[in-house]
C-alpha cells in the first residue's frame, strides 16, 4: 500500500463538520471511481502533538503508485465533477503539509534470514 498523508489546518475551525462532510464526498468520489482503495480523516485529540503537523489529518491510501498517479492525474484537470467536490476541501485548508509513506517491507524486497548467532566456543 501507498499512503498520502497530509497534515492541515483549517482556516475557521468552526467549520470543522463543513469540512468533514466535504472531505467524505470528495474522497468517497474518488474511492467509488477506483482512483483511491480508502481514506481516514482524524483531527489531534486534546492538542496533543507536534503543531507544525496541524490539527487535522488525513490518511489517503492506494494499492500502489500507479493508482495515485490516476488519482493525481483526475485531480489535476481542475475541472468537472471532481473539481467541484476538491474545491470546498482545498479552500477551508491553511498550514498544509503532506508525505508519502509505503509499507514496510515492501512485497518486492528480498529478505534475507536472520544470521544464527555465533557464541563463545562453537
Amino acid at each position: 500500500m501507498q499512503y498520502y498523508e497530509m497534515w492541515f489546518n483549517l482556516i475557521d475551525s468552526r467549520k470543522d463538520l463543513e469540512f468533514a462532510r466535504a472531505v467524505e464526498a470528495y474522497l468517497g468520489h474518488l474511492r467509488n471511481d477506483g482512483r483511491i482503495e480508502g481514506w481516514r480523516l482524524a483531527r489531534r485529540k486534546f492538542g496533543f502533538g507536534p503543531p507544525s503537523l496541524g490539527e487535522f489529518h488525513v490518511t489517503v491510501w492506494t494499492a500502489d503508485m500507479a493508482q495515485l498517479d490516476r488519482a493525481f492525474d483526475l485531480v489535476a484537470t481542475r475541472s468537472g465533477e471532481v473539481e467541484r467536490l476538491h474545491h470546498p476541501v482545498y479552500s477551508m485548508v491553511k498550514d498544509f503539509t503532506s508525505a508519502l509513506y509505503r509499507d514496510f517491507p515492501d512485497p518486492q524486497r528480498l529478505i534475507q534470514p536472520a544470521a544464527e548467532p555465533q557464541g563463545r566456543g562453537s
